[in-house]
């Protein structure tokens, strides 16, 4: 089905649909998705435009099925500037994943500069030609418009994806649940090699000081280290505006190779 969401709502459960299916094992859900619903249902029910979902963290240490699932929040703090939000995602009566957010109250900036590094100078993904399919990207996820390096490539990469399909079904994707869904790409871009994807992520941490103003997230990778069998990697991520945050990610080698997509 033609952007089929990756999930449909039945009451309190989660019914994963076909593209939700993951690359590494059969029957799996996908790490993204994983990630994607734990941030937008803690922002579904504990958001407030008064505060900035500022971090979130999602560990994933189980490879959920496609069984339906549920998502159980608990307030760990509700202060005056700070909240901070956890949830688990419960799949077959099992704990698959969880996830930690932190929302911080707005408010003005104070005075004075503040040093960092520029953000990119890249085209906008408007003035970029569809590339078509891309090799080892899983397409029809999401679209992509590469502006420097590629998957299987040694080098940097650049690249704006946008999302093409609804989370779950009926229920627009926020700015926030955008980027939340999109952040588990930190983990290809940073982390493949010259001879693809070698490593699966564990984790991701989002950290964003504003969500982004319009569709497109781009990724920008900036780093990768990696010991025994151990990496992590992470991505400065943009809107068209600028930067708004960064994801990283640990990750572990696998030697299996991620399983195409039919």
């Amino acid at each position: 089905m033609p952007n089929q969401p990756f999930f449909t709502r039945d009451g309190a459960r989660l019914v994963p649909n076909t593209p939700a299916r993951g690359p590494w094992t059969a029957g799996s859900l996908h790490g993204r998705v994983i990630i994607g619903l734990l941030g937008a249902e803690i922002e579904r029910l504990h958001g407030d435009p008064a505060y900035m979902p500022a971090r979130l963290t999602v560990d994933m240490y189980k490879a959920p099925d496609m069984s339906p699932l549920e998502i159980v929040t608990r307030v760990l703090r509700d202060g005056h500037r700070i909240k901070v939000i956890d949830a688990e995602l419960i799949s077959n009566g099992q704990s698959a994943g969880r996830a930690s957010c932190q929302f911080l109250r707005r408010t003005a900036n104070p005075p004075g500069r503040v040093w960092t590094t520029p953000d990119w100078d890249v085209p906008r993904p408007g003035d970029i030609p569809d590339p078509g399919p891309i090799p080892g990207t899983m397409h029809g996820l999401w679209t992509l418009r590469p502006v420097e390096g590629q998957i299987g490539v040694y080098g940097q990469r650049r690249t704006w994806m946008k999302e093409v399909r609804e989370l779950v079904g009926g229920e627009a994707l926020t700015p926030f649940g955008r980027v939340a869904v999109g952040c588990d790409y930190a983990s290809p871009l940073a982390n493949a090699g010259d001879d693809g994807l070698g490593y699966i992520n564990s984790d991701v941490t989002l950290y964003l000081h504003r969500t982004p103003a319009t569709e497109w997230v781009g990724f920008e990778s900036i780093h990768h280290a990696a010991t025994d069998g151990v990496a992590i990697g992470g991505c400065y991520l943009y809107d068209e505006q600028g930067r708004i945050g960064s994801a990283t990610v640990c990750a572990l080698a696998q030697t299996k190779p991620p399983q195409p997509r039919r």
